[in-house]
């Protein structure tokens, strides 16, 4: 009987999860009632709304630019791949 209900219970409890997941509505953000944005950066004009706060700066999320290799290749000598030192002095 225990076996019946614990996957019963779990579907439940995805959908119910689902449901709430997806009811988020989307509006403009805006500051908490009684709160404001946090003051403007050091040397900015103009105070930056929520949506320009929340983007991420190039430093952040950099975009890739390193070329994939698409196939193996022999790899170039390493002068800096020593074989370790005994420890005799």
């Amino acid at each position: 009987m225990l076996a019946v209900r614990t996957p019963t219970r779990l579907l439940v409890t995805l959908g119910a999860a689902a449901l709430l997941a997806s009811c988020g509505a989307r509006t403009e953000l805006e500051p908490a009632p009684g709160q404001s944005l946090p003051p403007p950066p050091y040397g900015a004009e103009v105070q930056p709304v929520a949506d320009e706060l929340l983007e991420l700066p190039t430093q952040a999320a950099p975009e890739r630019n390193v070329e994939l290799r698409r196939r193996s290749e022999e790899r170039e000598d390493d002068p800096f791949d020593l074989p370790p030192e005994d420890g005799k002095d």
